[in-house]
């Protein structure tokens, strides 16, 4: 009896020692891995706002440990983005990216004795060009890093950017195209990311930035004469810009009211002047106020202020502008986002800039 208690004993005292040391043996794996996990390197991307059509894309990395050098594979949308160019965050040699297809591989290295990086750092910018208008992703699929002593190791990153919504209130829409044409140069913003509002109404200080942009006007040190246009304001560079090719002119001489509905003759004035600066070949006025009138008769042509008849008649006979009916202009009439946004497609097509 007793000898058959103490050996059914001794089974279950076995069979709990091997329970404890199957969790000894595990337990210091799990902390080990939790361990890992916490110093594992860990990389990422940010796409910043688009600037001139482009788009540059920030790679950073956190608790890296010795990177000496890396070899980085992308992959992105390549109907809709051109690759521009790779430049490193990092001390070193870069080698030239090897792009095929929709795919992009960069390497850079240190050079000399030198310790690799460690650490959470910045290891570089992608730089993009946007070719069509729509969502467009970037995907950075693994990373190889090489430590001091070349041992190498790859891991698969998965880390993505999806790049410009399609705006979804244009379905339809008689713009649409040209909108979404301007919006991948950068001439032009939504409301938010994916609401463009077509018939919004536009000021006189957005439409001053979209001829900007449009046309690339240089830098100036000048300043307007306008004293409701503040140096910190956001349009003060593109109307300062604007003015000084000559572009725009204020309601009076000291006022410039961008914060005011342009109106569609105003918004023909500023596009034929533009067209004027950029090309006197393809934009250069003939006529005078009194016999200059549009070849296509509007019933309110009377209507159009004598400032502006005759560049409105120059635009509707380029096809830059047409009536908002068949036989109305609308003159006075507030220019819709819509409007102002495919009478600057037009003339940038017709100077041969598209």
């Amino acid at each position: 009896m007793y000898t058959q208690k103490t050996e059914e004993g001794g089974k279950i005292l076995c069979k709990r020692v091997l329970c404890l040391l199957i969790v000894l043996v595990c337990l210091p794996g799990l902390f080990l891995a939790d361990a890992n996990a916490e110093t594992a390197p860990a990389f990422a991307m940010d796409a910043g706002m688009p600037a001139d059509g482009k788009i540059t894309i920030t790679l950073s990395g956190r608790s890296i440990v010795d990177m000496y050098g890396y070899e980085a594979r992308f992959t992105y949308d390549s109907d809709k983005l051109e690759w521009v160019e790779f430049k490193s965050g990092r001390d070193g040699f870069s080698v030239s990216p090897i792009i095929k297809d929709n795919e992009i591989i960069i390497a850079h290295t240190k050079i000399g004795s030198v310790p690799g990086d460690s650490g959470d750092l910045t290891i570089g910018t992608l730089t993009f060009k946007r070719k069509k208008y729509g969502k467009a992703d970037v995907k950075w699929e693994s990373m190889k890093t090489v430590a001091g002593n070349l041992k190498s190791k790859t891991s698969a990153v998965g880390a993505s950017v999806s790049i410009g919504n399609t705006f979804v209130d244009l379905a339809g829409h008689w713009a649409k195209e040209d909108i979404e044409l301007l919006a991948s140069r950068g001439i032009i913003d939504g409301m938010d990311d994916t609401h463009f509002v077509p018939e919004g109404k536009v000021t006189r200080g957005q439409f001053a930035a979209m001829i900007a942009r449009a046309f690339h006007l240089k830098e100036t040190s000048a300043q307007s004469p306008f004293t409701d246009v503040q140096p910190d304001s956001w349009y003060a560079k593109v109307i300062n810009e604007a003015h000084a090719a000559g572009i725009v002119q204020g309601i009076t001489a000291d006022r410039f009211a961008p914060e005011q509905d342009i109106s569609r003759e105003e918004m023909t004035v500023m596009l034929v002047r533009a067209g004027k600066f950029v090309s006197e070949g393809k934009f250069k006025g003939t006529g005078t106020a009194s016999n200059a009138a549009p070849q296509q008769i509007f019933a309110d042509e009377r209507s159009i202020s004598e400032w502006a008849i005759e560049d409105v008649a120059l635009a509707v006979r380029a096809g830059i502008i047409n009536g908002r009916t068949e036989d109305t202009f609308v003159p006075q009439g507030q220019a819709s986002r819509a409007e102002a946004g495919v009478v600057v497609k037009r003339l940038l097509f017709a100077l041969g800039q598209l």
